[in-house]
């Protein structure tokens, strides 16, 4: 279709999750704008470039300094492609750095954390490989996970770990960090790991008693609710009618904004209901498109990853356009 098979390459240890079935729900059009948020490593931009031809356009995002390198150095003389270093809460002044007011007809976000993020050590995000105990996503933005771990009061680490891990023990948790950084400030991901494994037994066989943890740092550090929630605001709003909304997450915080989002767009404003006429405004603005998408047992089962996703897809119903 794009003339590019076999130059598209993509990094071989990340298996882009729901690869077939994301990429499928965008309905893409040889012609359209699309914009993956998440780059990643290109698993999700290279299916969706295979089906455009020149005329299409890809804009691709990522607010990880090592991914829109890989993207550059993959996609970078592609004249259909163009590249960014931003987070979600950007899209709109990223499509309009493309052309003011570019709307778009397909929207893909793939959310958490990627492979190579977890593979890395130096990054923080694993709990399994001594580390420097970072987290952040764009290197250098903003407070560390140890900033956090070693500077926030007890009650706010209680509200981290219960509001973005639904962590049973923070409480537990929370009062030995503060317990144990009197002696020495918490540096390392298995220095804290080993802490959490000693005070907060883990409740399931699979899941090591740091996760919980490790994830509500991540999402507190990187703001990643807050950017979720601009981002699908941004997206709505690009979107051209019948353009496709297409979202990946990996677990419940992520699929209940996401969820509740396509759902509060397909509904009109409860405001008006009883009123012979809706303003354009109040109308509903999506269209869900099937159900929650889970990954077939293969899938899962090559790539434990791929075990919690949920892919969740609504289209633009032909209204009038947000400014």
């Amino acid at each position: 279709m794009g003339g590019l098979t076999g130059q598209l390459h993509v990094d071989a240890g990340h298996a882009p999750v729901l690869l077939v079935e994301s990429v499928a729900a965008l309905a893409i059009r040889p012609d359209g704008v699309y914009l993956d948020a998440t780059y990643g490593r290109g698993g999700h931009s290279r299916e969706i470039l295979l089906q455009l031809l020149a005329a299409g356009r890809l804009l691709c995002l990522d607010r990880d300094p090592q991914a829109i390198a890989a993207a550059r150095a993959a996609l970078g003389s592609d004249q259909r492609v163009t590249i960014f270093l931003a987070p979600f809460s950007a899209l709109a002044a990223c499509a309009d750095a493309v052309h003011p007011g570019q709307l778009l007809d397909g929207v893909l976000f793939d959310l958490g954390v990627s492979s190579p993020q977890l593979d890395d050590p130096a990054r923080g995000f694993s709990f399994m490989k001594d580390g420097p105990l970072d987290m952040r996503m764009s290197a250098g933005a903003g407070p560390s996970a140890a900033d956090v771990v070693n500077g926030a009061t007890q009650g706010e680490l209680v509200r981290i770990f219960r509001d973005f891990g639904e962590e049973r023990f923070a409480p537990r948790i929370a009062r030995a960090i503060v317990a144990d950084r009197r002696e020495r400030p918490f540096e390392t991901t298995l220095q804290l790991a080993g802490m959490i494994a000693r005070v907060a037994p883990s409740r399931e066989r699979t899941k090591h008693p740091a996760t919980r943890v490790f994830q509500a740092l991540r999402i507190h550090v990187n703001r990643e609710l807050l950017e979720l929630e601009l981002g699908l605001d941004s997206a709505l709003r690009r979107l051209r009618p019948s353009g496709r909304l297409a979202v990946i997450s990996f677990h419940s915080l992520e699929d209940r904004i996401v969820k509740q989002f396509m759902r509060r767009r397909s509904l009109a404003d409860p405001m008006y209901a009883g009123l012979p006429e809706i303003p354009p405004h109040a109308r509903p603005s999506l269209r869900l498109v099937g159900k929650a998408v889970v990954p077939q047992a293969g899938e899962a089962e090559r790539n434990p990853r791929a075990r919690s996703a949920r892919l969740r897809v609504a289209e633009r119903i032909e209204r009038e356009l947000a400014a």
